[in-house]
């Protein structure tokens, strides 16, 4: 099982497929096809795998291409649902062909990761400094402005190599959107998107892309989603909070975040978390969502795309924590479930 497990969330990059076996000569089988978000492919994996099992006959097929690449495909129509870490914007959802629900599934971080020979995890970095940093401003790791909240830390003198995603990304809406709300003249100059202007950096594909680079080159820094850090045993830093308290990334940081989430929630789901209040609160956080349109184009198909939303929003939720994302507030699982009921095939409701 655990050997199976892992290679159905190997970080690839690539086409997801995962079905239960269905009996010999079986036809009543359909596929739910799905494109987007890196960010919670790790938790999506898990739980195709094990909906497929106890739902014989539904297949998944569901590629990890980034967010924009999922907000495309779900406007083209081309996929059954979209996955995205960065919300719709309004201007984005008037050009639909019809109204769409954006289902909140997890609360991620985002982990600042780095190569620095003999630097456990641990290394304090502000977020003027984050921000100076990818600015291009910053250069060398013995910078004082790293230095300084490091005492007793040996920084070597080498290039800082600056590392981020090269496609349109949901990660890197959150991190944006994290150092513009921290740093003025991150806002003024580059702003929040899943796609930016970088001033400096290196390029890659995905946050398996972003992670493969860091770990390949020697005084590199990026940021991936922590179960991407964990996996593949990334040093990461710890990032000042509001508090002035430097907090490391991991499931009770970001629990924390999210803490006042189900309070402050607004109908449509669409919500940050960065720079959340909190003394161990992890600054940099979002939710993740799966784009599904109220009215489905077919009733089979929106049928076992609704049953297995449920089924996530309930069953799934427990599989959340082992694999480092915060679970969906009870509070909100049950606004969600009251969402799920407007879901619908020619007017009567698939739930």
């Amino acid at each position: 099982m655990k050997k199976r497990l892992a290679i159905g969330i190997a970080l690839l990059g690539i086409a997801f497929w995962i079905g239960g076996a269905s009996p010999a000569g079986a036809v009543d089988s359909l596929t739910v096809t799905g494109a987007g978000a890196t960010f919670p492919y790790p938790l999506y994996s898990k739980w195709f795998y094990e909906y497929s099992n106890a739902h014989p006959g539904v297949n998944f097929n569901y590629q990890s291409i980034g967010s924009g690449g999922g907000i495309r495909q779900i406007t083209a129509g081309t996929v059954d649902f979209g996955a995205t870490d960065a919300p719709m914007k309004d201007e984005d959802m008037a050009r639909l062909p019809g109204p769409i629900f954006h289902i909140p599934t997890a609360i991620g971080a985002v982990t600042v990761v780095y190569n620095l020979d003999g630097v456990k995890s641990g290394l304090k970095l502000t977020p003027d400094a984050l921000a100076n940093i990818y600015l291009g401003k910053i250069t060398r790791w013995s910078d004082p402005q790293i230095a300084s909240q490091n005492p007793g830390v040996k920084l070597p003198g080498e290039d800082i190599v600056v590392t981020h995603r090269s496609d349109g990304s949901g990660t890197t809406d959150i991190f944006t959107n994290y150092l513009a709300t921290v740093n003025p003249g991150w806002k003024k100059k580059v702003g929040r998107g899943k796609s930016v202007r970088w001033p400096v950096g290196l390029g890659g594909k995905g946050n398996e892309g972003v992670a493969g680079v860091v770990k390949q080159t020697p005084g590199a820094i990026g940021y991936v989603e922590l179960a991407y850090a964990t996996q593949n045993k990334m040093t990461v830093a710890a990032v000042r909070n509001r508090e002035d308290a430097y907090i490391l990334p991991s499931l009770e940081s970001t629990s924390e975040a999210a803490a006042g989430a189900a309070k402050t929630m607004p109908s449509d789901y669409r919500v940050a978390l960065v720079d959340a209040p909190g003394k161990g609160s992890y600054p940099i956080c979002g939710f993740t969502w799966l784009l599904v349109y109220k009215d489905q184009r077919g009733a089979a198909k929106g049928k076992a795309l609704v049953s297995f939303l449920k089924w996530a929003m309930h069953d799934g939720q427990k599989m959340n924590a082992p694999l480092l994302y915060a679970p969906i507030p009870k509070a909100v699982v049950e606004k969600v479930d009251a969402t799920l009921k407007q879901i619908q095939y020619k007017g009567k409701s698939l739930y």
